[in-house]
């Protein structure tokens, strides 16, 4: 077992969970991401955040409280957490939707101060799933059936994109943040391959429907 992972669980709207928690896992509850815990029967190791969203549980032993004015996100916070316990396996629930489109943003970026500080991170939205990668290759295996994915580029520009196995194939493109040329493509093969020689991209990719929610 991998004892190099974090689940965060944040205040955004939840999906279910894809995978549960296993001993030797990191578990932070992000504010109101504790209510997600407490629904999926998971104790988490840490409670952290301004609280803006509910009030701390009085009998929660290991609390961190930020204050209010702060640059970080609490889901940051969280993050930041998780680095300075070593952890290099990111998975965040609660991190999309709900009323908040910046939120979503800022996570999306959040993914990129993660792979930048050697870590991933996998931001997991309803039956879809986020990632970035810089100046690297990623390998997706296809799950679903004329699976969704998409590619934006995360910065100034991205060079040498390729992306093989798909309806829309790539070859040494350039990807701006001006032109989504990157959305809504298909995966067709069972393995495909999305590069960028040199730049960042945030790419997802459609999961199977969770029996369950």
């Amino acid at each position: 077992m991998d004892k190099k992972r974090c689940f965060i669980f944040a205040a955004g709207s939840f999906f279910g969970l894809r995978e549960r928690p296993a001993p030797g896992d990191l578990v932070v509850a992000a504010d109101a991401g504790y209510g997600i815990c407490l629904e999926e029967d998971i104790v988490p190791d840490l409670l952290l955040g301004d609280f803006d969203s509910m009030e701390p549980p009085g009998d929660f032993a290991n609390i961190r409280r930020l204050p209010v004015e702060k640059d970080d996100t609490d889901t940051l916070a969280a993050i930041r957490a998780g680095l300075e316990l070593g952890r290099t396996d990111f998975h965040i629930y609660g991190g999309t939707g709900g009323k908040r489109l910046d939120h979503t943003l800022a996570n999306l970026q959040s993914l990129l101060f993660l792979r930048r500080r050697g870590a991933r991170g996998f931001l997991f939205d309803n039956d879809f799933v986020w990632t970035v990668i810089e100046d690297e290759e990623l390998t997706v295996e296809k799950t679903v059936e004329w699976g969704l994915f998409s590619a934006f580029c995360l910065g100034e520009r991205a060079e040498g994109v390729f992306e093989e196995g798909f309806q829309y194939p790539l070859r040494d493109a350039v990807l701006t943040p001006d032109f989504p040329v990157g959305v809504s493509n298909h995966i067709l093969e069972p393995k495909a391959r999305v590069r960028v020689r040199k730049g960042a991209l945030a790419v997802g990719w459609e999961l199977p429907p969770l029996t369950c929610r």
